[in-house]
């Protein structure tokens, strides 16, 4: 997979600490990520909640489909590794 091409959607808050930590792991590695604040949109918690099938954050969904919800650091790690994004 082309890492140039390919972009994370991460949906997430400024108050989950989750999402401060995915968020921190991903600007470490430089993987390219599309930040949607779920409070301040209520279509983003919608397609959250669609992407997850439960209220909770962070949601990130990958370019190849798959999608996690309030991964640990090992798990994106290994998500990120798989889709040689690091």
């Amino acid at each position: 997979m082309d890492n140039q091409e390919a972009t994370i959607e991460f949906y997430g808050a400024s108050w989950c600490g989750d999402c401060v930590r995915a968020q921190a792991l991903l600007e470490h590695y430089g993987a390219p990520f599309n930040y949607h604040d779920v409070d301040a949109s209520a279509e983003d918690k919608a397609r959250a909640i669609e992407l997850s099938g439960r209220p909770n954050i962070p949601v990130l969904a990958f370019p190849d489909g798959s999608v996690l919800t309030e991964p640990s650091n090992p798990l994106l790690n290994a998500k990120l590794t798989e889709l040689g994004m690091i």
